[in-house]
This record gives structure tokens, sequence and C-alpha cells, in this order.
């Protein structure tokens, strides 16, 4: 008769960050993220991607501030999703009516996921990482996404997180539907080539 042995197996439980540990981290000039309790590193992005995103501030920004409609974020910005992950959009907006009560932004994050998160696909991102993304973005307050592919040229618009409610090409115009209510934006834009 032959004794087995069992080894127990210890398997590492993931560090739970603080949001005083998750703001201390250095100042590397990279973008990070919580998921699961792992630290991710978003990475840098390249040119493309960084003036697509300022263009889509501005065009945001010309009509979120002068209406006093609420608040944009960049994407140094991350939120605190209920399951504990934290999750930086490239651009988010925050309505005027979830601040009800509150004069100051805090230093911290704010709790939950914004009412417009955009994401810019870079080339390192999967199909699992977006729509992971995009399940707790809309389990976290999220009502409208915008999935702005830069390489292909389109715009996927999300009203939840199974599929998107529409595809936007060239000649198509983003909207902010009752989320930034006046908001138009013509795809094209995003899309130019330098013309100095």
């Amino acid at each position: 008769m032959s004794a087995s042995v069992t080894e127990d197996l210890i398997i590492p439980s993931a560090k739970v960050w603080t949001d005083r540990a998750f703001m201390a981290l250095p100042d590397d000039e990279c973008r990070y993220e919580i998921v699961n309790g792992e630290l991710v590193v978003m990475g840098n992005s390249g040119a493309l991607h960084g003036y697509i995103s300022i263009v889509l501030s501005s065009a945001l920004f010309a009509i979120v501030s002068p209406q006093k409609l609420g608040v944009l974020f960049d994407s140094s910005t991350a939120f605190k999703m209920k399951n504990g992950n934290k999750r930086s959009p490239d651009i988010s907006f925050f309505a005027k009516e979830r601040f009800q009560g509150i004069a100051d932004l805090p230093i911290g994050f704010l709790e939950g996921a914004p009412d417009l998160a955009v994401e810019i696909l870079s080339p390192g991102n999967t199909v699992e990482e977006i729509s992971t993304k995009l399940v707790e973005y809309f389990e976290n307050g999220t009502r409208l996404v915008w999935v702005i592919n830069p390489i292909q040229h389109y715009v996927l618009v999300y009203r939840s997180a199974q599929e998107p409610d529409r595809l936007l090409k060239r000649g198509d115009c983003l909207d902010g539907e009752d989320v930034i209510n006046g908001f138009s934006f013509a795809v094209d834009q995003l899309f130019q080539r330098l013309s100095f």
C-alpha cells in the first residue's frame, strides 16, 4: 500500500490597492489601471491616438463647459468600479447631476463609471479587454460609450455592453444624445490628414 502525498496549493491573493497606494505610484509617464487586484500598465499612446483624444476633448469641452453640463476628464483619471477595479477611459464625462452637494472635486477617485466613456483603440488592445471594460462601464453607471478605431477610421457607439448600436464612418456624426445634449461632431474631423 503506497501512501499518497498531497501538497497544499498556495494561491497568492491579489493585492488590495488603496486609493493612496495607487496614487503614490511613481510618475514614470505610464498609465495604470487596477484589474482584478493586479496593476496593469496601460503603456504610452502614439501620436495619432493623442491627436484624436485632444481633438475630441476640445470639441466636447466647447459644449460641456459653457453650458455647465458636467465635468470632462482625461486618460490619467481613474474611476472606482464596484468590483474594486480602477478604470481610466481615454476621455470621460460625468454629468452635473452626479455632483449634487459636491463643490470641489476629490483629490482621489470618483465612484462609478462616467456617463460617457471614450476608448481610442491602441494596437495592443484586445477584443476581450475592450469587452470587459464595456461590461464594467455599463454596470457602474455609464450611459454611452464611443470606441474609436484610428486605423480603420470608424466609431462604434454603445448604449449597452452587449453589442454596438451604431457603426459610424466618414460622413457620419457623433451625437451626444441625451448624455451631452446638443453635441454633434463630424467623424471626418477625427481622422483628418495634416494640411499645413
